[in-house]
């Protein structure tokens, strides 16, 4: 129930700020968008999204952690879930770029910057992101159907005679029970073949969860990868940034006082939500990587990681004048 009250929590506070984020920013853009404004658009729009699929999330967690939806909505809810996530960080991370550039190198940036830049800033980021979430998801289909093509060469391709395409094998779920071997992977199938509950929704299998170790050798290399290009290296960007943007702005005596202090609140802003709501999940990935299996906390590292599309709203409020 933890779980689910955070989503729940994060839903009621994040959807009105971001709403009222995006309001603002749109209102903006009928004149003109600075590149900082460009940044928080998609940044907000990020958010938006991560909200818009968080009541699935709200669904699994009431069920204890199972699908209770159709499996066809499994793989499409997870997917803007988690790239919506890696959009934060690499905004943010652009956002320190930009904010850096404007203090420490004041005159040369000013002359140099072109918003229509920050727009294909702003279409790398996305296309960055949601390929990479696209590539765990590719990792997934392609490990599944390598552990059906196994079984099905042995003649046990299921009593009912399913023989997932690839539209149906990304979520095939590994039952509990030991197998003699490790090509020998009981699976259940997914999609319009799933076993159904009474209300014709699938009756309970854990979505982008239960992994054979075939699919695990496959999804974990690519984890790591997300924890390396999507939250280290944003995250070194976005220290050394606010740490630099920070230490010029304090030490210039011609800057009024609340403009120093909206700095410091959008440094610290920014690095609570990478600290406390990117981190933990991000090195769950390097921990499944050492240990070769997903360590029984990810997901409510996972749960963490929504509590940024409510933070973020306050990194608007400290941009508006920082």
């Amino acid at each position: 129930m933890l779980v689910l009250a955070v989503y729940v929590a994060t839903f009621c506070v994040g959807l009105p700020a971001n709403v009222f984020a995006l309001a603002t920013l749109v209102n903006k853009a009928r004149q003109r968008l600075s590149p900082a404004e460009i940044l928080l658009l998609n940044l907000t729009v990020a958010d938006l999204l991560l909200l818009l699929f968080l009541p699935f999330k709200m669904a699994e967690a009431a069920a204890d952690m199972a699908w209770p939806l159709p499996a066809a909505l499994c793989p499409a809810a997870h997917f803007c879930f988690f790239s919506s996530i890696y959009l934060s960080s690499l905004f943010l991370a652009a956002l320190s770029v930009e904010r850096y550039l404007g203090v420490v190198f004041p005159l040369q940036y000013k002359l140099r910057r072109r918003p229509r830049l920050y727009v294909a800033v702003s279409a790398v980021i996305w296309l960055l992101a949601c390929s990479h979430c696209s590539v765990v998801f590719a990792a997934a289909f392609h490990a599944a159907n390598a552990n059906n093509g196994s079984s099905g060469a042995n003649g046990s391709s299921g009593a009912d005679g399913f023989s997932p395409k690839v539209a149906d094998v990304e979520f095939l779920v590994v039952n509990g029970s030991e197998t003699s071997s490790p090509d020998a992977v009981k699976v259940t199938p997914t999609g319009r073949d799933a076993p159904t509950s009474g209300d014709g929704s699938p009756s309970s299998y854990k979505c982008y969860e239960d992994f054979s170790q075939t699919q695990l050798s496959f999804v974990l290399p690519l984890r790591l990868e997300l924890f390396l290009v999507l939250f280290l290296l944003p995250f070194a960007v976005t220290v050394f940034c606010y740490v630099n943007f920070v230490r010029v702005l304090v030490g210039r005596p011609n800057i009024p006082l609340e403009k120093k202090q909206r700095a410091v609140g959008l440094a610290v802003a920014t690095m609570v939500n990478f600290g406390v709501c990117f981190a933990p999940y991000n090195v769950s990935h390097v921990v499944g990587f050492m240990q070769h299996e997903s360590p029984a906390w990810r997901p409510y590292a996972l749960t963490l990681t929504s509590l940024n599309a409510a933070l973020d709203p306050l990194i608007f409020y400290f941009s508006s004048t920082a």
